[in-house]
């Protein structure tokens, strides 16, 4: 089905010949790294410049000689796969000195490299932008000592700074996300994970640590998203008394049965007076206080290692692309930028900014102005903190609020990983509010037969971590059984509804509003929530458990591509499922570096499948040994997995052999992402304060009533907000036969997957990131960083 046609502007008029462009990645490495350098090279290849490795980061620039190497496109060729920087970093402290950077802009010179693609922290892309400022002035030295020509100062007059924050660390403003930051959530919930089970075994007490020497977001996320009982944070520290309080919390949820603790504390914790509180420290604490069996365990490096999550080859891969996209935009007169990540939106800022705003950050941390601190870090980091105090610290009886109102949560459709931690966030986030809620078993089906029942505080601790659904679901429709379902509700005096599910969770809140003409008892505030792997509801750019099954193929495809390592040249034909939405087999193929993805949205022949073999073809004679084709399940009912399997057989006799694989139900299994935990977590906390807020609006009269459009809502991230929208207005932009939205963003990611596979093609740039600036609390950001 083709997508309506928008005013495009296509890069083919940014042409890159006769420029030169240099890569290198500076500081501390982080997974997602090479995959920048992958997409930096190969872009800027395509668009006709010649493009440099710079080995070992600025060491390299000041050494120069074999440190300044031209890269190809098969020098980039693997790697994206590949944990930290193949390109290797080091911290030079020759290059911060005045010498230093005269020494490398020599060598620039040498090679007539004018535009730097710097991957790394604050303090690289500072350094970065500091010798663009002295460049004209070290240039003028050079000619005076003789070592270039005079014309050399007029030719290679200005220097260009891109920067890309590669940083496990996310403490970089300006940015919802740095490469890197997902990589290492995903190494800590893993060891989390893996600790839970042990902790629960013994009764034990685990005390975690984690990175972040100034920066507290590693353990803050990593706490929302296992539930930990205790956090601790440099932005943040504990009240005085502190103390006392851990361990009551500590104490009270032993006693209501459940078998283990985890706190986690990052590296850089201090109390309110500076003071560093260590693991040790809180070890100590616990067993002194409360007599727990009580283990520490230090992540340490593990969290820079690893193979780079789904979620950080593709921020990676559109970053780079998008400073290559900025070089050559520049001009002598633009500020060096930064390339950073603002909801599901590429932006420029400047680099400059952001490092001052970063700097502040830590100013006021040194200066005890602690919430000054939080709040410049991001309404991200803010909503975290106030989410994580929300779900975690349940407030005595006595200081709960009395609304009186019953709110019940189903989940509807295929079972995805993130919905048990978006009902527990329901649950926890509903009680707070002083709500009496109920979980409904088996969807629409366990409503009709009265499978409801009330639901408390204690009853989804430790449900972030699940896969699945502990409330279980189906598929069933109300629209049959809304005699029945509004029976229940009267039964069970049901105020408000909110459904967490798919595409048939959306057919669902339809039917339910349609059903308000007849029965009084749906004209309560409704909400929905998407959670499906194939992220096909209309109305968001992103769905709860789509990062899981995005991770749960590209953790597959490495390991398939990896088997062929060593043989003859082999293609792997791989199927995902997404039913007619393609957003797996894309975005998948994106972050996987596969040749081609065949999808249901963007119709193909038999010619198309012939070109792609060819250049298939092409390239394996050349360079490449393993080729991947990505189709999913529905692209086309003629053209199966086993007819383009037959197909690239016939055709690559020779040349290569093929393997098909049809990836299956494993797409839907398994522990969920840190991004799905959160994902889920958070927007249901959002959504539960709307519901709470339209049961207040409709409440007239001894009861609620509500029939309006906007009580009957979706709640979907579109671009960089976070946005409620009447489901009867999401109608219109839905595709009902094939279950997907008429208009999907990331079919503009497409082009870049084939550019990164040595296709010619054209690639809508309307929508690239424009120089925008740093604003305080912006309250796009407040909206979209929900999301992240």
């Amino acid at each position: 089905m083709a997508q309506p046609e928008s005013k495009k502007i296509f890069f083919e008029n940014l042409s890159g010949a006769g420029k030169a462009i240099a890569v290198l990645t500076s500081g501390g490495d982080a997974q997602g790294m090479n995959a920048a350098v992958r997409a930096v090279v190969r872009m800027g290849l395509y668009v006709g410049a010649k493009v440099y490795f710079i080995h070992e980061g600025y060491q390299g620039m000041v050494d120069g000689g074999e440190n300044i190497v031209e890269a190809s496109w098969e020098s980039v060729s693997s790697m994206l796969q590949v944990g930290g920087t193949v390109i290797g970093s080091a911290r030079c402290k020759e290059f911060r000195t005045h010498e230093g950077r005269l020494k490398a802009a020599h060598n620039l010179v040498q090679q007539g490299i004018t535009n730097l693609c710097v991957i790394g922290g604050d303090g690289s892309l500072t350094g970065a932008n500091l010798f663009r400022e002295e460049w004209s002035g070290l240039l003028t030295e050079l000619v005076e000592q003789g070592l270039i020509e005079a014309d050399a100062v007029q030719k290679y007059s200005a220097l260009h700074i891109v920067g890309m924050v590669g940083s496990i660390d996310n403490d970089f403003c300006g940015t919802d996300m740095t490469i890197g930051t997902d990589s290492a959530l995903h190494r800590i919930i893993e060891v989390v994970d893996a600790i839970m089970t042990t902790a629960q075994s013994h009764q034990r007490t685990f005390v975690l640590e984690v990175m972040g020497r100034h920066c507290g977001y590693l353990a803050l996320v990593s706490a929302l998203a296992c539930g930990a009982d205790w956090v601790l944070i440099p932005e943040m520290p504990p009240e005085d008394g502190w103390e006392d309080k851990m361990c009551e919390k500590l104490s009270a949820t032993r006693s209501r049965g459940t078998r283990l603790n985890i706190i986690i504390v990052a590296e850089g914790a201090i109390d309110r007076h500076g003071k560093p509180i260590t693991s040790g420290i809180v070890k100590d604490l616990v067993v002194k206080c409360l007599g727990f069996d009580t283990r520490v365990t230090i992540l340490g490096h593990v969290q820079r290692g690893g193979t780079p999550s789904a979620f950080d080859r593709i921020l990676a891969s559109r970053m780079g692309v998008e400073a290559v996209l900025a070089l050559l935009e520049t001009t002598a007169n633009t500020p060096a930028c930064v390339v950073s990540l603002c909801g599901n939106q590429s932006v420029r800022l400047p680099l400059m900014e952001c490092v001052q705003m970063t700097q502040e950050v830590q100013r006021a941390m040194d200066g005890k102005r602690f919430e000054e601190a939080v709040r410049l870090r991001g309404r991200s980091f803010e909503n975290n903190l106030r989410t994580y105090k929300l779900l975690a610290h349940r407030k005595p009886e006595s200081e709960l609020p009395v609304s009186n109102f019953n709110v019940a949560v189903l989940n509807v459709g295929a079972p995805a990983a993130g919905m048990n931690a978006a009902v527990r966030s329901a649950v926890r986030v509903g009680i707070s509010e002083g709500h009496k809620m109920f979980a409904v078993s088996d969807g629409f089906e366990g409503f009709y037969k009265g499978q409801i029942k009330e639901i408390k505080w204690a009853d989804v601790g430790g449900w972030t971590g699940q896969g699945g659904t502990l409330l279980g679901t189906k598929r069933t429709l109300p629209g049959k059984h809304v005699d029945k379902i509004a029976e229940q509700m009267r039964l069970h005096n049901i105020n408000a509804l909110l459904i967490v599910g798919g595409f048939e969770a959306f057919e669902s809140l339809l039917q339910l509003y349609e059903a308000r003409a007849t029965h009084e008892d749906f004209c309560i505030p409704m909400c929905m929530l998407p959670a499906t792997i194939s992220n096909n509801v209309p109305g968001t750019d992103l769905s709860i458990g789509a990062d899981t099954a995005l991770n749960a193929i590209v953790e597959t495809c490495d390991r398939i591509k990896q088997s062929a390592s060593g043989t003859k040249r082999r293609v792997f034909i791989i199927e995902t499922m997404g039913g007619y939405c393609g957003y797996l087999a894309s975005v998948g193929g994106l972050a996987a570096g596969a040749d081609a993805a065949y999808i249901y949205e963007e119709p193909f022949d038999i010619r198309d499948l012939q070109a792609n073999v060819e250049h298939l073809t092409e390239k394996m004679k050349t360079s490449i040994q393993r080729g991947l084709v990505l189709r999913n399940e529905n692209c086309n009912e003629n053209y199966t997995t086993d007819f383009i399997y037959q197909l690239y057989s016939e055709e690559g006799r020779g040349v290569f052999d093929s393997r098909k694989n049809v990836l299956g139900h494993m797409q839907q299994g398994g522990a969920p992402s840190p991004f799905d935990r959160n994902f889920g977590t958070k927007i249901t906390a959002k959504a539960m304060q709307w519901v709470s807020k339209k049961l207040v609006e409709t409440y007239r009269q001894g009861r609620v009533f509500a029939n309006t459009e906007d009580t009957c809502c979706l709640l979907g991230m579109r671009r960089r907000a976070l946005v409620f929208q009447p489901v009867v207005q999401l109608k219109g932009e839905t595709d009902f036969v094939h279950r997907i939205p008429k208009e999907q963003w990331w079919l503009k990611l497409r082009p870049l997957m084939k550019i990164l596979a040595k296709y010619k093609t054209s690639y809508d740039v309307s929508d690239s990131g424009q120089l925008m600036h740093v604003v305080r609390n912006r309250q796009k950001e407040s909206d979209a960083s929900v999301a992240i």
